[in-house]
Protein backbone atom coordinates (compact mmCIF):
# COMPACT_ATOMS: atom_id res chain seq x y z
CA UNK A 1 0.00 0.00 0.00
CA UNK A 2 1.31 3.44 -1.28
CA UNK A 3 0.79 6.46 1.15
CA UNK A 4 2.91 8.94 -0.84
CA UNK A 5 1.10 11.69 -1.69
CA UNK A 6 2.13 13.59 -4.65
CA UNK A 7 2.73 17.51 -4.95
CA UNK A 8 2.83 17.71 -8.33
CA UNK A 9 -0.31 16.31 -10.17
CA UNK A 10 0.44 14.11 -13.23
CA UNK A 11 4.16 13.01 -11.77
CA UNK A 12 3.30 9.58 -11.14
CA UNK A 13 3.98 8.78 -14.70
CA UNK A 14 7.77 10.01 -14.45
CA UNK A 15 8.27 8.26 -11.17
CA UNK A 16 6.95 5.13 -12.14
CA UNK A 17 9.33 5.76 -15.32
CA UNK A 18 12.17 6.79 -12.92
CA UNK A 19 11.62 3.49 -10.63
CA UNK A 20 12.08 0.88 -13.98
CA UNK A 21 14.93 3.15 -15.70
CA UNK A 22 16.76 2.93 -12.54
CA UNK A 23 15.68 -1.39 -12.09
CA UNK A 24 16.49 -1.63 -16.08
CA UNK A 25 20.08 -0.04 -15.24
CA UNK A 26 20.49 -2.52 -12.18
CA UNK A 27 19.22 -5.53 -13.89
CA UNK A 28 16.00 -5.80 -11.38
CA UNK A 29 13.23 -6.99 -12.73
CA UNK A 30 10.70 -5.75 -10.82
CA UNK A 31 7.28 -6.75 -9.08
CA UNK A 32 6.16 -8.77 -5.87
CA UNK A 33 8.16 -11.73 -6.79
CA UNK A 34 11.23 -9.86 -5.90
CA UNK A 35 12.73 -9.77 -2.42
CA UNK A 36 11.83 -6.17 -0.52
CA UNK A 37 15.62 -5.77 -0.46
CA UNK A 38 16.19 -5.56 -4.42
CA UNK A 39 12.94 -3.05 -4.78
CA UNK A 40 14.43 -1.44 -1.66
CA UNK A 41 17.40 -1.18 -3.64
CA UNK A 42 15.68 0.51 -6.33
CA UNK A 43 13.62 3.04 -4.48
CA UNK A 44 17.21 4.02 -2.79
CA UNK A 45 18.63 4.36 -6.58
CA UNK A 46 15.51 6.69 -7.06
CA UNK A 47 16.06 8.95 -3.65
CA UNK A 48 19.37 9.46 -4.94
CA UNK A 49 18.62 10.65 -8.40
CA UNK A 50 15.84 12.95 -6.66
CA UNK A 51 18.28 14.30 -4.34
CA UNK A 52 21.00 14.91 -7.47
CA UNK A 53 18.10 16.87 -9.37
CA UNK A 54 17.46 18.91 -6.85
CA UNK A 55 21.00 19.37 -5.87
CA UNK A 56 21.87 20.69 -9.55
CA UNK A 57 18.50 22.85 -9.48
CA UNK A 58 18.91 24.97 -6.64
CA UNK A 59 22.83 24.90 -7.87
CA UNK A 60 21.36 26.68 -11.27
CA UNK A 61 19.23 29.04 -8.91
CA UNK A 62 22.27 30.64 -6.98
CA UNK A 63 24.17 30.98 -9.97
CA UNK A 64 21.36 33.26 -10.85
CA UNK A 65 21.16 34.62 -7.80
CA UNK A 66 24.49 35.65 -7.48
CA UNK A 67 25.20 37.82 -11.02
Amino acid sequence: MNRNKLVVPGSKQAMDKLKFEIANELGIQMGADQTSRLNGTVGGQMTKKLVELGEKHYAGQNQNFQK
